[in-house]
């Protein structure tokens, strides 16, 4: 009886829960998507919002002096040329599936293009890295992310994506790069949204 009382006490009650909350973080995206979503509520992971002399892209490149045009295709097989966009603001993330910082940002990109979603000079491009259109389609159905996908149709340039899930990059009107950020966000704060309608009043 002494064994059994030693083995179910506290100590070891707390050591068996932080076991299986590392094994959980280690096997499950969609557990440290959560994880990372808590830590956002609490005011972690917010976007840098460009200084309001930045605001008309001084210090980002156009999409010609950059990497030029990108081309994507959509759920149906259609191509959409970046260049194609030109007189709207243009929100583009890049992410995958299985990456939990992914995840974790999508409901607040949700949130913050239901909020312009009455705008059809505001598009919000969601960009599956992994080029697999059917498992990201399902993926937003399940979770009800009305959000639209698309995969590469082309050499996307290092200076939009440089290989870190998830990217988001955010262009203005003119086509010239505004925003980009590398890393999980939470796009739905007040700041941010301010910043995206001080773009899409320019």
């Amino acid at each position: 009886m002494e064994v059994k009382k030693k083995w179910f006490s506290r100590s070891n009650l707390l050591t068996v829960l932080m076991l299986i909350f590392v094994l959980a973080l280690l096997v499950s995206p969609q557990f440290k998507g959560i994880i990372i979503q808590g830590l956002m509520k609490i005011g972690l992971f917010q976007p840098p919002i460009p200084q309001q002399s930045d605001q008309a892209g001084s210090s980002l490149l156009s999409s010609s002096e950059a990497g030029g045009e990108m081309v994507f295709e959509d759920e149906n097989g259609k191509t959409v040329n970046l260049s194609d966009l030109k007189g709207k603001v243009v929100f583009i993330n890049f992410w995958a599936t299985w990456c939990p910082p992914c995840i974790a940002e999508m409901p607040s990109i949700y949130k913050l293009s239901e909020k312009f979603k009455d705008k059809s000079d505001v598009v919000f491009m969601m960009v599956d890295m992994d080029a697999d259109m059917k498992k990201s389609k399902n993926f937003l159905q399940k979770n009800g992310y009305n959000l639209k996908v698309y995969i590469p149709a082309s050499q996307i340039s290092t200076d939009y994506f440089a290989g870190a899930l998830p990217t988001t990059i955010l262009f203005d009107k003119s086509g010239k790069l505004v925003f980009k950020h590398e890393g999980g966000a939470d796009y739905s704060n007040t700041e941010f949204e301010k910043f995206l309608n001080s773009i899409h009043e320019l």
